[in-house]
């Protein structure tokens, strides 16, 4: 079944939109979800209210911002909306504006969403011309699907015996094995990065022995203690301050490069 034949339905699709500023660009986002009866028009003011209150953390790679709120009654099923806009907009991001491309999800708990997340954070990494030459809803959902099918399942821990020593023969200090992913709320962001950086311990043969988790900033930290390292943006690492463990900040959460580049240094590898 496809993927996103429920989640992004063409209806959903809004191509070379023209807005005024980032407010509005996500509540084109949002009256798109609103439209298909997915959520009421108060999960659109919470999308707006998160980036009013935790900045611009939802610009997740340059160019693209993924804007979400927490699970809520407002939302009455999981689904997501795709506005590409005909002029960016500037979020206030030091390092992705402007925005092009904005991108909703409305999710009714952390779990429905994960396959779809870890396709677009491919299909943004690999065909993110493709899709901003896109003419119709129904090219960008064939991108998508194509991402989808190149996605290969991570690996088990039983089929991946002969590189079991890989990791230990690599770090030679002790480490908990577990890395956080953080934004504001836990499902969204973080959870786009938690798919990019299993990419990258996939391609490395550590996929079986390492753990990452998404959270969200409060939840993190009394997790702190438990993993090696959180991996987060800019934004959320200065709300988060000290923690006790090293925070890295990643600017473009579907680049595999940033990653492989941030963990060499973080894991002496």
């Amino acid at each position: 079944m496809s993927i996103f034949k429920d989640l992004l339905v063409t209806e959903r699709i809004e191509l070379d939109r023209e807005v005024a500023d980032w407010r509005a660009g996500i509540r084109v986002a949002g009256a798109l979800l609103e439209k298909t009866h997915s959520i009421d028009s108060s999960y659109t003011d919470s999308m707006i209210a998160s980036v009013e209150e935790n900045g611009p953390y939802i610009v997740v790679a340059p160019g693209f911002a993924f804007a979400h709120a927490r699970p809520s009654a407002a939302v009455h099923e999981t689904a997501m909306s795709w506005v590409r806009l005909s002029s960016p907009v500037s979020f206030g991001h030091e390092k992705n504006d402007p925005v092009d491309l904005i991108v909703a999800l409305a999710a009714k708990d952390a779990n429905s969403h994960t396959k779809a997340m870890a396709t677009l954070a491919k299909a943004l990494g690999k065909y993110r011309q493709a899709l901003n030459e896109a003419t119709t809803p129904e090219e960008i959902q064939e991108i998508l699907e194509k991402a989808a099918a190149g996605t290969p399942k991570r690996a088990s821990a039983d089929q991946n015996k002969n590189t079991e020593n890989r990791k230990s023969e690599s770090v030679q200090t002790n480490t908990r094995d577990k890395i956080l992913t953080v934004c504001g709320n836990g499902l969204g962001t973080s959870l786009f990065l938690k798919n990019t950086l299993e990419q990258v311990f996939d391609a490395w043969g550590w996929g079986p022995y390492m753990t990452v988790e998404a959270t969200d900033t409060i939840s993190a930290k009394g997790k702190a203690k438990e993993a090696d390292l959180i991996m987060t943006s800019g934004e959320i690492a200065r709300t988060l301050g000290d923690v006790g463990i090293p925070v890295q900040v990643i600017n473009d959460f579907t680049s595999t490069d940033e990653i492989d580049a941030a963990l060499r240094e973080l894991y002496d590898v």
